[in-house]
């Protein structure tokens, strides 16, 4: 497992959060990953 910092736009603001990833995802998946963490921050 790897820790990648990712940059998301999200509701028209930048934001900045770290993703656990398998060496084996791809960038499409890490990035889902990190869109549905910052979605789920803003929406509990």
């Amino acid at each position: 497992m790897i820790q990648v910092t990712v940059k998301i736009d999200y509701l028209g603001k930048s934001y900045q959060t770290n993703v656990i990833a398998e060496h084996g995802d791809t960038e499409d998946e890490i990035f889902r990953k990190a869109f549905e963490q910052v979605q789920k921050q803003w929406t509990n």
